[in-house]
């Protein structure tokens, strides 16, 4: 695997990015394929009571899906620059977290320090969020507060700006003629190139030894929740469009009923778990 998404700049340190579209973020972003959650949970084989750290949780999609897969979890920890990111995600799984405890930590990922000292985690995942990461940083951070044998798991599968389809292509045209030629990212500027490969990270990392796995996953869009998962991207927030943002929907609106064969829109994609242990970790 070569990137799971664009890098983009470091992380924000508030609300500016993400806050406003916290909600369209939980109903309209794709969650884990199930084949993705269970690989996970079979990393805590042997662990009689996992701690997990999820880094860059949004509205705490990981959390959400490994809780029935794995029910010994004894805690998490919630870690995201977004405040109400992070109360949308504490709020989801109250209802669902049984005897787990949960813990969040608003500020930047490798700035992580947990709030019971000793409390290590055996299992540390970033969903499609690495890229925000300042990574080495993180991946020391990592190293610091993991438990011996503990998983890092880096995962993703791009986004509708990277995919490549018909009906993608005219969307990301469309947004291009209201933004520019170039990949807006995060709060200001323009997305600049990519970097280095993940796997380089990790190898580089304390957690060298790297295993990968690709999941395929086909996903059919009706058109009005595109453009909810829009205003949930850095590409095409709201916030860009100068006041522009309802024609720039009508627009797309337009476009993606056009592309629609029988009211959908075909997506395929490969969503990729980058799985990584210390050497001779066996987790």
């Amino acid at each position: 695997m070569t990137r799971l998404d664009q890098p983009a700049s470091a992380a924000v340190s508030d609300d500016a990015l993400f806050g406003p579209e916290a909600s369209d973020y939980a109903r309209y972003r794709p969650g884990l394929p199930d084949t993705a959650v269970h690989l996970l949970a079979s990393t805590q084989h042997g662990v009689p009571a996992p701690v997990l750290l999820d880094l860059g949780t949004g509205t705490g999609q990981v959390p959400l899906a490994l809780l029935p897969v794995l029910q010994r979890m004894a805690h998490i920890d919630l870690v995201d620059v977004n405040e109400s990111m992070l109360e949308a995600a504490r709020a989801a799984l109250e209802p669902v977290r049984g005897a787990c405890t949960v813990d969040v930590f608003t500020s930047a990922a490798h700035t992580f320090v947990s709030a019971v000292p000793g409390r290590a985690p055996t299992l540390i995942t970033c969903s499609r969020s690495f890229h925000w990461m300042s990574r080495p940083e993180v991946l020391s951070m990592a190293d610091r507060v993991a438990a011996p044998h503990a998983v890092v798991a880096i995962m993703g599968d791009g986004s509708l700006w990277t995919h490549r389809a018909e009906w993608t292509a005219a969307l990301r045209e469309l947004i291009q003629s209201y933004l520019g030629e170039d990949r807006r990212a995060g709060t200001r500027g323009t997305y600049a190139g990519p970097g280095r490969s993940y796997e380089d990270d990790l190898v580089d990392s304390a957690f060298s030894e790297v295993t990968e796995h690709s999941f395929p996953v086909s996903r059919a869009w009706a058109p009005e929740d595109v453009l909810g998962y829009l205003r949930t991207t850095s590409f095409a927030r709201p916030a860009l469009f100068s006041g522009r943002h309802h024609e720039f929907e009508a627009a797309a609106l337009h476009l993606l009923q056009e592309h629609a064969g029988d009211g959908v829109l075909k997506e395929d994609a490969v969503f990729t778990v980058l799985l990584a242990r210390r050497p001779g970790g066996d987790a």
